[in-house]
């Protein structure tokens, strides 16, 4: 089943994706779950999915909604970076014994059709294309075995990183933190539902054209070690998200470099998942 946060008129609210419209689940669980985050928290991910199969129809169509982010008040947002090999090799980095981590903020982030920003103050917005993780349950020292478990879902992710503001300092957060660079959507496919999320296949296209491609099983951190490692150190929780890295081909590595403009259509494509689109404005 997919879930969705959204915009309908002024009202926002969560649901389930029927056919080409969308059973809304805040009108009908929203006083005990006021949002998606807060249904995941409280481990009923079961009880949303039984009473989205209880409706009788729609209550609204996909074509009238605005698509929010995922999680837009995800508590904690973790981004992998470095993840893949060839994206380690085009950045002249090193493989490391550990994940290398960082944060990003919910106001970082746009729903699916909705347009990334480019800031004034660069010209250098790149793509990263990536795949999210939606943790379903509280767990802490998850051991890697049994972390698959610990999964709600997955979802597209578009790490847009400005790069220049990104290598101030050896420091990662100005560049993945503009509002508006991170696109997350469209919606959240439950874990269920794709059956090895390791067969699936991750590409990015800028204007129609391929950037990156990749198989999610070239990970270098899978995502049950992800979960393990993360789970050491913070507690983790329903509706928090783990952007698992990108592949190679990002702008910034290519000769000569290409960076997102103004007009621009990214589209972050995994097989099993969906496809997350948005244009680029300036902002």
């Amino acid at each position: 089943m997919k879930f969705v946060t959204y915009k309908a008129g002024k009202a926002v609210s969560y649901g389930a994706v029927v056919g080409d419209g969308i059973v809304d689940l805040g009108k009908r669980l929203g006083r005990k779950y006021p949002t998606l985050r807060a249904a995941l928290k409280a481990g009923a991910l079961g009880e949303l999915k039984a009473t989205a199969a209880k409706a009788k129809k729609a209550d609204v169509a996909l074509k009238k909604i605005t698509f929010l982010p995922v999680i837009p008040d995800a508590k904690k947002i973790i981004c992998v970076g470095l993840n893949y090999k060839d994206h380690q090799a085009e950045t002249g980095n090193k493989e490391t014994p550990h994940p290398t981590l960082f944060l990003r903020m919910q106001a970082s982030q746009v729903g699916h059709g909705q347009p990334l920003i480019k800031p004034k103050e660069s010209e250098k917005l790149d793509w990263e294309g990536e795949l999210a993780v939606i943790i379903g349950r509280k767990g802490r020292r998850i051991p890697a075995a049994k972390a698959m478990s610990y999964v709600a879902g997955y979802s597209c992710y578009h790490d847009g990183s400005v790069r220049d503001f990104q290598r101030h300092t050896g420091q990662f957060t100005p560049g993945k933190n503009f509002v508006g660079t991170g696109g997350f959507g469209p919606w959240m496919v439950t874990a269920d539902e794709v059956k090895d999320i390791t067969k699936q296949t991750l590409t990015t296209r800028v204007n129609g054209v391929v950037k990156q491609h990749a198989g999610i099983d070239l990970l270098i951190f899978d995502i049950p070690a992800l979960i393990a490692y993360i789970s050491t150190f913070t507690t983790l929780e329903g509706g928090d998200v783990i952007v698992t890295g990108t592949p190679g081909g990002v702008g910034a590595a290519r000769t000569p470099p290409e960076f997102l403009k103004p007009g621009d259509v990214t589209e972050i494509d995994i097989t099993g998942v969906g496809v997350l689109r948005n244009t680029v404005k300036e902002g």
